[in-house]
């Protein structure tokens, strides 16, 4: 549910909606940015710092004030191994990349680029992080990944990832960011410089194949001899994402029963069925974004997607569709936690506060452990890492897990993984995910979910951030009394960034997009649609009201 659904939305996108490359580079390398106009400085968000060449929010200068602030935080914290980097295929990765490497070599960092200029998944730099780092405890490498998700193709992204492979945490961010912009404002002095030629002619870049390395281990994660066994007809589509080249290795590499659905790299993304609100987002959480592969349900056992930088996945099953996120990161956990007996008994379930409360009801009933953190993958990092988090996950769509044997998998989002598990699930159980979602609401409760997105200043965004259990009038929420309100995440009492509000039998969180000019309220009712609804219609009341003075 969004504030308004575009009438374009799930019809494949115009010629006239496609963004000009040319000019989009143009602007790229031509337009400085304003330090002194907040929308134009680095800012990072959830995910790194994210922008447009076209509204001077990503530059040439963006990326060579942030990769000197991060050569200068290396050297801070004594990180002196290689750094990896990979980037997506959105038009302004590429440049962005090009523009890195001649800060990173004139700093005399080592640098990891992809084997025969690969496109690299998020999930890939950092499982090559981990690889690397495991056994060491100096010469530690961290990471680059050039993406801005899955946002429109005139958007581009840079996000740094520390020696634990996860993102980085906000005291990192922080510093980078505030060290990044002070070189803005000096007009980049104090950026060390080479030409992009020389920089890649260097010793200090070298060729790291990610894809091979990524898709040989899958085999510690993922039973592929199930699926193959299995005969289980699977499809998959890259949406012209950074995985665009891996799924016929693993294909092929695992001998199981996968198609392609299209291995189309188009920087325009003119393939892509339009989003809700008009804009081409390659979101396989969608219905809007996911309409070629939906259109494929009943030819596959089983289908997926991933979005651009493959950090998120989307399940299309038989039984019922497109699996909303919410839905199958329950399936997940309650499939996982009985199907990984080398995991740990200490081995928690890790979930945001905005994801669905299906998953504390699946984690209550398997024994386990919940552990409730604000919006942000960082927060999950840490418990990957040593293993005191089998699974971590959050509403939208992004999760990771563990190896066979309790080890690190990747710190940081895969949305190949689990869309990979939606096969061996399938071939384990005779059921989809689908199926396997009806069985558990048929013993837990059924939630009805969704989300509304609305547009939203810098200070509405600023202003509902700072919402505050005291602010909130209502003593009842859709016919129920509250219970609680918070601000603070249960498990590791850090700031929401906004508001929780719970009853009985349902709830609502509202929070500002931490990557766009949106807020979000997201919803969640275990009685019906209807009570939904009541839900998410008295939160946006209570959302308009508190803005309406902004």
């Amino acid at each position: 549910m969004n504030a308004k659904v575009d009438k374009l939305a799930g019809k494949v996108a115009l010629e006239s909606m496609l963004v000009d490359i040319p000019k989009l580079l143009g602007a790229y390398a031509d337009l400085r940015p304003d330090p002194a106009d907040p929308a134009q400085r680095v800012a990072f968000g959830t995910s790194g710092h994210r922008g447009s060449s076209f509204d001077s929010s990503f530059n040439a200068w963006h990326v060579l004030a942030i990769s000197q602030a991060i050569c200068d935080y290396r050297k801070l914290k004594g990180i002196d191994g290689p750094l990896f980097i990979g980037i997506d295929t959105h038009a302004l990765s590429r440049p962005a990349l090009e523009s890195a490497l001649e800060v990173l070599v004139a700093n005399e960092v080592p640098v990891m680029i992809s084997a025969g200029d690969e496109y690299t998944p998020t999930p890939a730099v950092s499982h090559a992080i981990l690889v690397y780092n495991r056994g060491r405890n100096h010469g530690l490498a961290d990471g680059i990944v050039v993406t801005p998700s899955h946002n429109p193709p005139r958007d581009g992204g840079f996000k740094y990832n520390p020696p634990n492979g996860g993102p980085a945490d906000t005291d990192v961010t922080g510093w980078i960011q505030k060290r990044a912009n002070a070189l803005l404002e000096s007009q980049l002095e104090g950026v060390k410089r080479v030409s992009y030629e020389h920089a890649r002619r260097s010793s200090w870049v070298k060729e790291h194949d990610y894809l091979g390395q990524y898709v040989d281990d899958l085999k510690h994660i993922i039973d592929f001899d199930l699926i193959r066994g299995s005969g289980v007809r699977a499809a998959v589509d890259p949406l012209g994402g950074a995985g665009v080249h891996y799924w016929r290795p693993i294909a092929q590499r695992y001998g199981i029963d996968l198609t392609v659905v299209s291995e189309t790299v188009d920087p325009t993304f003119r393939f892509m069925t339009v989003d809700w609100d008009g804009k081409i987002r390659m979101d396989p959480s969608s219905p809007y974004a996911m309409q070629r592969l939906i259109a494929l349900k009943d030819g596959y056992d089983v289908a997926f997607a991933c979005d651009t930088d493959h950090d998120r996945h989307g399940v299309v099953a038989r039984t019922g569709g497109l699996l909303l996120p919410n839905n199958y990161l329950a399936v997940m956990v309650d499939y996982l936690y009985r199907h990984r007996p080398q995991w740990s008994d200490r081995a928690g379930v890790g979930k945001t506060v905005v994801s669905s409360s299906l998953i504390d009801r699946v984690t209550q009933r398997l024994g386990r452990r919940l552990y409730e953190v604000p919006v942000g993958f960082k927060w999950f990092a840490e418990g990957l890492f040593e293993g005191s988090l089998g699974f971590g996950c959050e509403e939208s769509a992004g999760a990771s897990m563990l190896c066979h044997d309790g080890s690190v998998w990747s710190t940081d989002k895969d949305g190949m993984v689990p869309s990979l598990l939606a096969a061996e699930m399938t071939a384990r159980t005779g059921k989809d995910p689908g199926h396997l979602f009806n069985d558990l609401t048929d013993a837990l409760g059924r939630p009805y979910c969704s989300r509304i997105d609305a547009p939203a200043t810098g200070p509405q965004k600023a202003k509902l951030s700072k919402l505050s259990p005291q602010q909130l009038k209502s003593r009842e929420l859709a016919g129920e009394k509250i219970e609680l309100v918070l601000d603070r995440a249960p498990g590791n009492d850090a700031a929401i960034g906004g508001i929780k509000v719970m009853s009985a039998s349902g709830w609502f969180a509202a929070r500002p997009s931490g990557t766009e000019e949106i807020y979000k309220i997201y919803g969640e009712s275990f009685r019906s649609e209807a009570h939904l609804q009541a839900i998410l219609q008295e939160a946006q009341a209570i959302v308009d009201a508190a803005l309406s003075d902004v």
